[in-house]
């Protein structure tokens, strides 16, 4: 008979780390999981809501180095080293440069600043807003580790921050791009 999704192993308010660690649902890498988790279904809803191929492609990758830091963020912290030796996947430097590299593309193009921002131009803008958003309280989710004791790599926090201006970029630009409104830049760090 197949394996049920439903383990029932959570019915108590628990789940499981990454190497077998019990922990409270409400716990702190998991509540920084779930945002990553959240994060990559907004993606996914960026993605339905249109753009071409390679704006998809960008999407994917971006979804792909997404597992691989909830991968990261779902050890327990005596774990990470055992992680950090794996098999898994792991954000590097280069994930960082695509996504710096993206943005300076995008600022090259001429987007216009002059404001804040108001979302909802159309639905592909609106789509990448609240992906925009849900990186920031990943961001603030993986900020909070280190006081309930788990450290995260730098370059996680530096991933999801530039993530999130580029989102913004992007949401800009699809404003621009459907006619609906000509791309506005804010200070997107701010928010």
């Amino acid at each position: 008979m197949p394996r049920s999704i439903a383990t029932r192993t959570g019915d108590d308010g628990t789940t499981t780390l990454l190497y077998g660690q019990r922990v409270p649902k409400d716990h702190p890498q998991i509540e920084a999981v779930g945002a990553c988790d959240e994060l990559n279904v907004a993606l996914g809803c960026v993605k339905a809501a249109g753009g071409g191929a390679a704006a998809l492609a960008e999407l994917a990758m971006i979804q792909t180095n997404l597992i691989a830091l909830m991968g990261e963020l779902a050890c327990a912290e005596e774990d990470a080293a055992r992680h950090a030796e794996s098999k898994f996947e792991r954000l590097a430097e280069s994930d960082l440069a695509r996504l710096d590299a993206a943005i300076a593309t995008l600022e090259a193009a001429g987007l216009k600043f002059d404001g804040w921002a108001t979302p909802g131009a159309n639905p592909h803008a609106a789509a990448l807003e609240v992906a925009r958003v849900t990186t920031r309280r990943a961001e603030r989710r993986l900020v909070a580790l280190p006081a309930a004791g788990r450290a995260v790599r730098p370059l996680l926090l530096r991933y999801l921050n530039r993530l999130s201006d580029l989102l913004w970029l992007r949401a800009r630009e699809a404003e621009g791009q459907q006619g609906l409104g000509e791309g506005r830049l804010s200070a997107p760090s701010l928010i």
